[in-house]
């Protein structure tokens, strides 16, 4: 499914996993609770989380797996913000 309101066409971020497939195995993922949460602690989360991947870039994982993470948990921001703007925090 690509989203749209951007000036490119990105993914939803729902339908990806940067490094590996836990998460997906998972009935219910980490990040659907969170979707739960009142809109400004989902943008906490997901700012917290990109910011975390990009600071430890290259001293876990490899720095363009690192790079992807990061950008994965902004695009779950802007997802947010953008269900946040449509009335539709949970």
């Amino acid at each position: 499914m690509k989203v749209s309101g951007v000036p490119y066409e990105v993914e939803d971020p729902r339908d990806k996993q940067v490094g590996g497939d836990h998460y997906k195995n998972m009935g219910i993922e980490p990040w659907d609770v969170v979707d739960t949460w009142p809109l400004e602690q989902q943008i906490g989360y997901y700012r917290g989380g990109a910011l975390k991947y990009i600071m430890r870039m290259g001293s876990k994982d490899e720095r363009l797996q690192e790079a992807e993470k990061g950008l994965h948990y902004q695009e779950k921001l802007v997802d947010a913000l953008r269900k946040g703007q449509h009335g539709r925090t949970h």
